[in-house]
């Protein structure tokens, strides 16, 4: 399936912790065209790393917009830990898909940033 050669990866880092957010849960979907309905590309969890590589195939990927959820929420209630952000999405949009693109974000049970990685 997905390598590491995937055009568009993830990387979550649990900040309150100092380490990587593992088995978080996410999903990736894009805004389809007439309906600008979001489609469900892929569910995943990030791995030990907080990382979650294989997004898409390069075959899948083409221009559009883009959202990954990631459920912080249920993320949080497994450790025992409230936390104010339910879920975040980050909406991004890919215009040439010969390009890779790298979508971190920095996770406490109070905050997230997020930005273009490299």
């Amino acid at each position: 399936m997905a390598t590491e050669s995937s055009p568009l990866t993830t990387h979550v880092l649990d900040t309150a912790s100092g380490l990587p957010a593992q088995g978080l849960c996410l999903r990736l979907s894009r805004l389809e065209a007439p309906c600008q309905q979001w489609m469900e590309l892929r569910t995943s969890y990030t791995n030990l790393d907080g990382r979650c590589p294989g997004l898409l195939t390069p075959s899948q990927i083409k221009p559009g917009t883009y959202k990954l959820f990631f459920d912080t929420e249920r993320y949080w209630k497994e450790r025992g830990q409230e936390s104010f952000y339910p879920y975040v999405e980050v909406v991004f949009t890919i215009t040439k898909e010969t390009q890779k693109f790298h979508v971190p974000l920095l996770l406490s049970p109070w905050s997230y940033t997020t930005y273009r990685g490299s």
